[in-house]
C-alpha cells in the first residue's frame, strides 16, 4: 500500500532559537477564510486602541532649565547632541541632548532679552547668538584652550597608530571672559544704532556658506560676515515700509534666496546677487514665525496670529497650499523635520501641535496621514506655559520645546514609538498594525479611536466657540449673497482671505 505524506524543507519547520516562534503554514486561499474581513476590522480596532494605550511622547526636560522664560532655541546642523537656548533675562544655555544635561551657562551674554540663536554650517562647533541691546556675538560649543591631537604612543613600534589626546592650554587672557567665548561681537554702524531702532530679532546662518543674516528694529535686513564686524549687505527699502522685521530665514537650496517677516503683516522674499527685493505679500495679521522646507525648498510655513500657520509655494504668494488650524492662540514658532514631511507649532494656547503636509504610507514608525490641515498628534502637561521655541532634532525622532515656564522640554515625535532598537518581528508587527488602521480608517469605530486626544478645559472651550462664530460668518455671507443683487456677491473662499495684497 503506497501512503503519500507532505514532505517540507527542515528549514522551514524547524525555530531559529529556542525563544523563536514555531513556523506555522498558513492556507492563502481566500475561500478558506469567508470572515477574513471581519477579523481584520477587529485587529485594526485593537491595533488603534493599543496605539493610544502606549502614547506617553513626555520624556523630560533639559535638567535645570533656565531662570527666566526661554525665548529661542537653536539645533546644529550637523550634530546630533549639541542644542543652545537662549532665556529672555540674556542667560545662553550650552546642553548635551544625549544626557539632557547643561554644559555650560553662559550668564550675562547678552543684557536684554535673547531674541535669536543659530549654529554654523561647518564643524569647528560656533553658534551665533543676538540680542534686543542690539549686540551679535559669536561662540564656541567647545571651550578655549582645549583641542585634539592625534598622537603616537612610542611604545608600541609595531603598530603606530594616531591616538586621541586632548590637551589643555593656558591662556593669558582675562580670566573674567567665558571659555566658550565671545568669539567676535558684531554691532550696527553708529549711523544706524540709535536708541529706538537696534534691537536685533532675529538671526540665521547660510546654509552652505560663511554668511548670516540678521532681522533687526530698524525696518532692515542685514548680511554679515563673521570676519567684519559691519554689515555686508543691507536691505533698506522694503517696499517703502518702516516697520520692524521681525524674522529671517535662509533658503536651503537657493544659496542667494532670503525670506522674512514684518510686522506690516507681510512676508517679503530677497535676492542676495542684485542686493534687491523679489516680491512681497501682505496678510490679514501678523506672522510670528517662517521655516523653510528642507526637502522641498520652494514650501514654506508661517505661524500666525490668527491662530493658524499657512503653507506657501514661493513662485505664487497670492494665496496659501495649505491651512492648518487647530490652535487658539497665536502661533509663536515652526519648525520642519529633517525629511519635510511634517512640522511642528508651539503656541501661544500651551500646545505644540504636529502636522503632516502630505500623505505617507504605512510604515514601522509612521501610520499615514493626509494633509487636511488637522494636527496628527497634540502635546501638552499641566505645568507647561506659552511656548515660545520648537523644534525637531537632527534624527526625527524628538522634539524639543521652550516655554515661558523656563523649562526646555523633550517629546517624542510619535508619541507610541518604541525607543530602542527594534527586532524584526517588532518592526514587521507595527507595520502590520499601522497598515490595518490606515485601511479602517475611515470607519467611526477606527476613526474615533484613532483621532480622539484629550485637551484641557479652557482649549475645549475656545475650540467650541469658535466653531460657533465660524458657523455665524458662514450663515451671514450666506444671506448677504440670497438678498443681494445675483452677480453682485460671490463665496470668498478661505484662502483668498488670507492674503490681502501682494506687491512686487
Amino acid at each position: 500500500m503506497k501512503v503519500k505524506a507532505l514532505a517540507r524543507p527542515q528549514s522551514t519547520t524547524t525555530r531559529s532559537s529556542l525563544h523563536d516562534l514555531r513556523p506555522t503554514h498558513k492556507n492563502l486561499n481566500p475561500q478558506s477564510h469567508p470572515q477574513a474581513r471581519a477579523r481584520e476590522y477587529t485587529r485594526a480596532v485593537t491595533a488603534a486602541k493599543l496605539d493610544r494605550m502606549f502614547a506617553n511622547p513626555f520624556l523630560g526636560e533639559l535638567k535645570g532649565g533656565h531662570v527666566d522664560a526661554v525665548s529661542s532655541l537653536a539645533i546644529c546642523r550637523t550634530n546630533l547632541c549639541p542644542v543652545v537656548s537662549g532665556a529672555v533675562d540674556g542667560t545662553v544655555r550650552i546642553w548635551d541632548l544625549q544626557n539632557r544635561r547643561m554644559v555650560a551657562s553662559l550668564d550675562g551674554a547678552h543684557s536684554r532679552n535673547v531674541s535669536g540663536l543659530v549654529f554654523g554650517n561647518g564643524i569647528n562647533g560656533h553658534f551665533f547668538s543676538c540680542g534686543e541691546e542690539g549686540i551679535v556675538k559669536a561662540w564656541s560649543i567647545y571651550p578655549k584652550g582645549q583641542y585634539i591631537t592625534a598622537d603616537v604612543d612610542d611604545n608600541d613600534d609595531e603598530d603606530k597608530k594616531p591616538r586621541a589626546k586632548k590637551r589643555n592650554l593656558k591662556s593669558s587672557q582675562d580670566d573674567a571672559e567665558s571659555p566658550y567665548g565671545p568669539l567676535n561681537v558684531y554691532r550696527l554702524p553708529s549711523s544706524r544704532n540709535s536708541s529706538f531702532a537696534s534691537a536685533f530679532h532675529s538671526i540665521d546662518h547660510h546654509w552652505s556658506e560663511s554668511q548670516f543674516a540678521t532681522a533687526s528694529s530698524d525696518a532692515a535686513v542685514h548680511l554679515w560676515d563673521p570676519e567684519r564686524s559691519t554689515p555686508i549687505t543691507s536691505f533698506d527699502n522694503l517696499w517703502g515700509s518702516d516697520d520692524t522685521v521681525t524674522t529671517v530665514r535662509y533658503n536651503p537650496a537657493e544659496r542667494d534666496l532670503i525670506a522674512h517677516c514684518s510686522s506690516d503683516r507681510g512676508i517679503g522674499l530677497h535676492d542676495t546677487r542684485t542686493a534687491s527685493a523679489l516680491q512681497k505679500t501682505i496678510m490679514a495679521m501678523k506672522s510670528n514665525c517662517l521655516e523653510w522646507n528642507p526637502m522641498e525648498p520652494y514650501v514654506f510655513v508661517v505661524g500666525n496670529e490668527d491662530y493658524n500657520a499657512y503653507t506657501f509655494d514661493m513662485r505664487k504668494l497670492s494665496r496659501p497650499t495649505t491651512i492648518f488650524k487647530g490652535h487658539v492662540g497665536a502661533v509663536m514658532s515652526v519648525g520642519w523635520s529633517p525629511t519635510g514631511t511634517e512640522f511642528v507649532t508651539g503656541s501661544y494656547d500651551k500646545t505644540i501641535r504636529i502636522f503632516s503636509t502630505r500623505k505617507e504610507g504605512g510604515t514601522a514608525s509612521h501610520g499615514g496621514y493626509g494633509s487636511n490641515g488637522t494636527a496628527r498628534d497634540i502635546y501638552h502637561t499641566k505645568r507647561m506655559q506659552r511656548i515660545f521655541c520648537v523644534g525637531y532634532t537632527l534624527d526625527h525622532k524628538y522634539i524639543l520645546s521652550g516655554s515661558d515656564d523656563t523649562n526646555i522640554r523633550m517629546w517624542k515625535a510619535r508619541s507610541s514609538e518604541k525607543i530602542g532598537q527594534l527586532s524584526a518581528r517588532e518592526e514587521s508587527s507595527l507595520q502590520y498594525r499601522q497598515a490595518l488602521v490606515q485601511k479602517y480608517s475611515h470607519l467611526p469605530e477606527v476613526k474615533r479611536i484613532h483621532k480622539a486626544r484629550r485637551v484641557p478645559k479652557f482649549i475645549k472651550k475656545e475650540t467650541e466657540q469658535a466653531m460657533v462664530q465660524k458657523e455665524k460668518r458662514r450663515r451671514k455671507e450666506t444671506n448677504v449673497i440670497k438678498h443681494s443683487k445675483p452677480g453682485t456677491q460671490k463665496y470668498t473662499d478661505e484662502k483668498g482671505k488670507v492674503v490681502v495684497k501682494t506687491v512686487d
